[in-house]
């Protein structure tokens, strides 16, 4: 199957040399130059992952990053310059699923996108059958075969990143999860102990499901460890 990633990049020499390794990854490449110009790809082309970097000129990457999400749940992987910065907090914060940091390592990058895109395609709803398989925790139901979610009997919208965790974490009920284990199982490689990637995917459904995200009694965090889900 054919991947075509959107590639947002204001900086030609990054976006060419990129565009030409992603290329040789085998992957199908749409550059746009802008935020502007990004927004305006994804309404003509057709694509299944978004590179976007965060410093554009005009509409800046965590708007466009923000948009894309509001209008669905396309996989987004955010390019910042340093790693040490808010950057990668912001970007995450504004939906992205993945980030990685400049200098750019082509092999790595192909590396998150296959990874990214193997957990994106294994989450196939389903429709409802009267056997249906049906989690809970608390007044949170989760319908694993049809990647559905609701909230005290209202349906809640989760990216594919966030039913993956939430998943996980409720199939655990009872026992904590380390940071380690959840980083290897949702995103599928080691993060070296840079553990913010999780912890603001944990933040971002805790606003979801918790009924008081800033005391939450659902998914508690194990200072130093990781994450235990409440057992219903």
């Amino acid at each position: 199957m054919e991947t075509r990633i959107l590639l947002i990049e204001d900086d030609s020499r990054i976006r060419e040399a990129l565009a030409l390794a992603l290329a040789d990854e085998g992957f199908t490449i749409i550059p746009a130059a802008s935020g502007e110009a990004g927004l305006a790809r994804l309404e003509s082309d057709n694509v299944q992952v978004v590179l976007l970097d965060l410093m554009l000129p005009g509409i800046d990457g965590l708007t466009v990053c923000r948009r894309l999400r509001a209008g669905g749940d396309l996989p987004i992987i955010v390019i910042t310059a340093r790693s040490d910065t808010a950057d990668v907090i912001d970007g995450l914060e504004a939906g992205a699923d993945d980030y990685v940091t400049k200098p750019l390592v082509a092999s790595e990058l192909a590396a998150r996108i296959r990874a990214l895109l193997r957990r994106h395609r294994s989450y196939r709803p389903r429709e409802a059958a009267e056997s249906e398989a049906r989690l809970s925790v608390g007044d949170v139901e989760i319908f694993p075969e049809r990647g559905l979610v609701r909230r005290a009997g209202s349906d809640v919208h989760l990216t594919r990143t966030e039913f993956r965790l939430l998943l996980e974490l409720v199939n655990a009920a009872g026992r904590i999860v380390t940071r380690e284990e959840l980083l290897h199982r949702i995103w599928g490689y080691d993060y070296f102990g840079d553990t913010r990637l999780l912890d603001v995917h944990i933040r971002r459904l805790r606003r979801k499901i918790e009924a008081n995200p800033d005391a939450p009694k659902l998914v508690t965090t194990v200072r130093g460890v990781g994450y235990q889900a409440q057992r219903s």
